[in-house]
């Protein structure tokens, strides 16, 4: 499967939308926490997993 940099951008965007949507309509928290606490750690959390599994496909590709 070949994902190009806007392919995984835009699938990227869409997981965190999803997401945030989704923390956003089930009530379980304020809007604002949501917002300013939780968004923010999903896009680090999967920018360092992104990274790291970019890496792992590198190197599964090299050996």
């Amino acid at each position: 499967m070949d994902f190009d940099q806007k392919t995984t951008a835009g699938v990227f965007i869409a997981i965190i939308a999803l997401g945030t949507v989704g923390m956003i309509t089930s009530g379980m928290m304020l809007t604002e926490s949501v917002l300013m606490m939780v968004t923010p750690s999903m896009i680090v959390f999967g920018l360092v997993m992104l990274v790291l599994g970019v890496k792992h496909g590198e190197y599964r590709a090299t050996n």
